[in-house]
């Protein structure tokens, strides 16, 4: 499993408090602003159209702040990626080939989490690609294009390493709704 991640700095007593401030203020309503409801519908239907091209399994998720518990233990995005990575059951596809693309607003961490059947075919270097475009149109307020943009880098991976053969259909084991916690 692949998880390309943001460095850390251990926080202080009142980092600590400012970043428990950042993730209870941001919530629900930061979120329909980075993604109103048509973005969403647009990156369904892109997720949904990228699965009939390959037998991989793509999932975004987008989340305002960590859960309280992540932020008392002083866990990163990285942690509550690969936890979601295994809540969402994008680990049980029949070819190991599930993506979770993760974006955690309020501390602007990007991580993309790939199941071994992809991981063992794609470089670390690749991954950080993705995650540098993906990062630069969220500094610039595109957050649907930076998301569709990594939804494309992933689908183009997926399509190359696990195509769909004439007349095969992808089972669609996961759903292809963005996750918005």
């Amino acid at each position: 499993m692949q998880q390309q991640q943001q460095q850390h700095k251990p926080l202080h007593k009142h980092g600590f408090f400012k970043r428990l401030f950042k993730h209870r203020w941001t919530d629900e309503s930061h979120v329909r602003r980075a993604l109103p409801p048509a973005a969403v519908q647009h990156l369904e239907a892109q997720v949904r159209a990228s699965e009939a091209r390959h037998s991989g399994e793509i999932c975004v998720c987008v989340e305002a702040g960590l859960p309280l518990s992540y932020l008392w233990k002083r866990l990163h995005a990285r942690h509550r990626a690969v936890t979601l990575f295994g809540k969402l059951r994008i680990w049980d596809t029949e070819a190991n080939n599930g993506v979770l693309i993760y974006l955690l607003l309020a501390d602007h961490a990007i991580e993309i989490v790939a199941d071994r059947g992809l991981n063992s075919r794609v470089s670390a270097a690749h991954w950080h690609a993705i995650i540098d475009s993906l990062r630069q149109d969220l500094r610039a307020g595109r957050h649907e294009a930076g998301l569709s943009t990594a939804v494309a880098a992933v689908d183009a991976l997926l399509s190359a390493h696990f195509p769909l053969a004439a007349g095969e259909k992808n089972p669609n084991e996961l759903p292809d709704a963005v996750v918005i916690l």
